[in-house]
Order: structure tokens, then C-alpha cells, then sequence
């Protein structure tokens, strides 16, 4: 039986603005098994990356329980969640911005040992910096090089290099592809499902490409302003979308197949506004299938099928 390593309970974080809490993050709920993957997608905005950063305690949360290996980190004092970060990394969205422009790739990379205090002589820092490079293909030679030396590729190793260091158990992948061309996100994807294979790792992979998180998810979450709407199984998922939302996300995944005739689902309708947004479905303004059970209520995630939940009236 698969063994739970995160419990994400009722999480919730909101921002305050001049017209009121941005509900960015609404009562979301989910598990995720030691070894596996989840797939988070949604629009821009709709606070995947939020959610990510939040189970890291990057950001404070508004409210709700994180339980890792069985421990509440919100409930952990400075010290102990400093302990515990070793076991809990991110991999940035924009491999530029998230690495500093006056340090060497050695010097980024070996950070987090110099910060914890893990490796103290230099000489056998410098060897693990150098097996690290290693494990995710940067040649030794860029050891003293700068950031803005490199590729988005190289630069995105960088990251991943960096998180790697602390040997963590749980990996917040955040859009860590977005920013590279085709050919260079294959290679980073090739490189995170070889580690994970190796070292047991498991992620949370935030993304708004369905075709990636169908290659690389073992399960897939997806949110809609701030909300999770859907969550199953990869296969599950494509094969069988029951939220409208993930059936019209799904529509525009483009087919390399001249002959294949796809029907477009289109959204029409504005956005509901994530501000102080009223209780009812808030998707329901886009939904070609809107009644009046979706307004006033808030439909709840229920489990409709074995490890297939729903937030949607229409099932």
C-alpha cells in the first residue's frame, strides 16, 4: 500500500487589497503517496503556484494544516522548520531570476551546505558541488562561471543542482520548464523522472501544459481560481474528464494529426472575481452548463469514482 508523505487539509491563503481578501488559495485539500508525482494545472492566476509556495511556508498561510511525514509544519517553531527544510526544496519557475547574478554556479549550488552548516571544509564542499553538477549534467568546467554565462537549460540544472543539495525527500516543481525551449524542457523532464527513479523523490509539479503533466504526473489536480475542481489519476483524467473545466482545458490540447478532427470546447463569459467572491460555483459564470444549483452553494470536492474526486453539481 502506498505510503502518504504530504496531507495538504483545508489550506487556505488570502491577500489583503483595497477591495478586499483575494481568496488566492480556497480550502484546498489533497495527499500525495512518497515516490509519486502531482500535476497541478489552471489558468494563470488561479494560485497553483501560491498553493506551492504556501505548503512550503515560503508564504504564511491564511489557514488550514500541511501534514509531512505526519508532521504539522505549520505548527513548527523557526528552529524546527529550518530542520525540516532540508527534506523540502522548490525548483523556481525562472531559472535567471531565482539564482544570483554575483555568484559563481559553485558558489550557488554549494549555498544551502554553507547555510546549514553541513559540509564546513571547502575542499570537500567543492566535491560535492561537484558531484551535484554531475548528477544533472553540468560539465565541471562551468564551475566559476556566472549565471548570465549560461542557457535557460544550464541555468535551470542550476536550480535543480541547488535543491538537490540538501538531499531532500519532497520537491515543489513550480513551471521549472515554462521559460526553455521544446527541446531543452524534454531534456529537464528526462533529468527529474532519472532522479526520482533514483533517489525516491516526490513532487508536486505545477504547470499549465496538460500535454507535460500528462507525460510526467502519476496523479493531476486542477484548480480554478484558487479552487482544486478536479483531481485524479493521469489516465483517469484524459480519459474521462467530468469537471467542465477540465473537459475545456483538455479540448485545446493540439492534436500532431492532420486527419484528427477535435471539437474546441470555448469559454465564454467573464472571470468571476477572486476578491470577496460570493458563495456558488466560480466557474459557473464560463459554464455551458450552468442551472440554479450552481449559484448560492459552493459545490464540494466528492470522491465520484475510486481516487476520483469532483466539485461540480452535474455529478
Amino acid at each position: 500500500m502506498a505510503e502518504t508523505l504530504l496531507e495538504v487539509k483545508n489550506l487556505k491563503k488570502y491577500f489583503k487589497t483595497q477591495k478586499g481578501l483575494l481568496h488566492a488559495v480556497d480550502d484546498v485539500s489533497f495527499t500525495v503517496d512518497r515516490g509519486k508525482t502531482l500535476g497541478v494545472v489552471g489558468e494563470s492566476g488561479c494560485g497553483k503556484s501560491t498553493a506551492g509556495r504556501t505548503i512550503l511556508r515560503l508564504l504564511e498561510p491564511t489557514s488550514g494544516q500541511v501534514f509531512f511525514e505526519g508532521k504539522d509544519i505549520f505548527s513548527l517553531s523557526p528552529q524546527q522548520m529550518r530542520a525540516i527544510r532540508k527534506d523540502m526544496q522548490i525548483i523556481f519557475q525562472d531559472p535567471y531570476a531565482s539564482l544570483n547574478p554575483r555568484k559563481t554556479v559553485g558558489e550557488i549550488i554549494g549555498m544551502p551546505l554553507v547555510l546549514n552548516k553541513l559540509i564546513p571544509d571547502p575542499r570537500k564542499r567543492e566535491q560535492r558541488v561537484l558531484e551535484l553538477m554531475e548528477t544533472v549534467g553540468l560539465a565541471e568546467r562551468f564551475i566559476n562561471t556566472y549565471p548570465h554565462e549560461l542557457d535557460g537549460g544550464r541555468r535551470q540544472r542550476i536550480g535543480i543542482a541547488r535543491a538537490m543539495a540538501m538531499e531532500p525527500k519532497f520537491i515543489v516543481c513550480d513551471e521549472p520548464v515554462s521559460a526553455l525551449d521544446v527541446s531543452i524542457q524534454a531534456q529537464i523532464l528526462n533529468l527529474l523522472t532519472t532522479l526520482q527513479k533514483k533517489l525516491g523523490l516526490t513532487y508536486i509539479f505545477i504547470t499549465h501544459d496538460l500535454s507535460v503533466v500528462n507525460y510526467f504526473s502519476d496523479d493531476i489536480a486542477v484548480m480554478y481560481l484558487g479552487q482544486l475542481v478536479e483531481k485524479a489519476s493521469s489516465e483517469r483524467l484524459f480519459e474521462k474528464p467530468m469537471h467542465p473545466y477540465t473537459q475545456a482545458l483538455l479540448s485545446a490540447i493540439p492534436v500532431p494529426d492532420i486527419d484528427h478532427k477535435q471539437e474546441r470546447i470555448l469559454l465564454k463569459g467573464e472571470l468571476a472575481s477572486p476578491i470577496n467572491p460570493k458563495p456558488g460555483c466560480r466557474f459557473a459564470p464560463r459554464c455551458n452548463y450552468v442551472t440554479d444549483k450552481c449559484i448560492g452553494k459552493t459545490p464540494e470536492l466528492k470522491e465520484i469514482t475510486p481516487g476520483h474526486f469532483v466539485a461540480c453539481t452535474l455529478v
